[in-house]
């Protein structure tokens, strides 16, 4: 494989599956089991389920390998432990969940075997600052949503947010923060929006915002401010 990241290609395109997991992350990682956070298998979960998202709604994915220094092992006893507590947490609906997990847990465990030589030949990874961002947003399990202040155009989503509320990416790019809020909330997303765009130091808040199908999802957000190339970004991150 060299110094390449197989890109996985999958007919497992489960929107749906993405979305439930998406909702259930806490309740799933709790009937796992408690992983210490620091971990370098709860790191392998992270990138794991993160992978998983991406492959339900897109079909395609790639796994974020890179500075992954974990026991193949253990990191394969950490995703088996999840795969399950989500199909059992399924109930009725439990082969429906874990066949599909169960399938993308051998991609992506075959590809971290595959690229533990070359880890280990390479020493520490050293990616640059813009490859290592986006890639970190990419595998963070909660919702990142950036957002224009001015005009509350969504700029950039990551998978979590996609299969949270179950659009694609392209999607979520073509809309407002605005038409996203559930309207009860809708005045407060404007505000936190506003306050941002005018220099406020970083907001929380618990907002709503509305899936495919219209129901609110309400999160726990966080969001902060960049300004780049003369517009100002809100950064949202969101967990519900």
């Amino acid at each position: 494989m060299g110094r390449r990241r197989a890109r996985v290609e999958s007919a497992l395109v489960e929107p749906a599956l993405a979305h439930w997991l998406a909702a259930q992350r806490i309740a799933i990682e709790r009937a796992a089991g408690a992983l210490d956070p620091a971990s370098s298998e709860a790191e392998a979960l992270r990138r794991f389920r993160s992978f998983a998202l991406l492959a339900l709604v897109r079909g395609a994915a790639t796994p974020s390998l890179e500075g992954l220094r974990v026991s193949l092992r253990r990191a394969a006893s950490a995703i088996d432990a999840w795969v399950r507590a989500a199909a059992e947490l399924a109930g009725p609906s439990a082969e429906q969940v874990r066949a599909p997990l169960a399938a993308l847990r051998e991609q992506f465990i075959a590809a971290l075997g595959a690229s533990a030589p070359v880890r280990a030949a390479s020493g520490a990874a050293t990616p640059s600052a813009r490859r290592m961002v986006p890639a970190a947003i990419d595998r963070i399990a909660d919702v990142f949503l950036a957002a224009d202040a001015d005009t509350g155009a969504i700029v950039d989503a990551n998978p979590a947010a996609c299969a949270l509320l179950g659009v694609s990416r392209p999607e979520l790019l073509a809309r407002t923060l605005d038409a996203l809020a559930a309207p009860p909330d809708r005045a407060d997303w404007t505000q936190l929006l506003d306050a941002l765009a005018e220099g406020s130091e970083p907001q929380c808040a618990r907002l709503a915002l509305l899936d495919a199908s219209g129901v609110p999802l309400r999160l726990d957000v966080r969001a902060t401010r960049l300004v780049a190339r003369g517009r100002t970004l809100a950064l949202l991150l969101g967990r519900p």
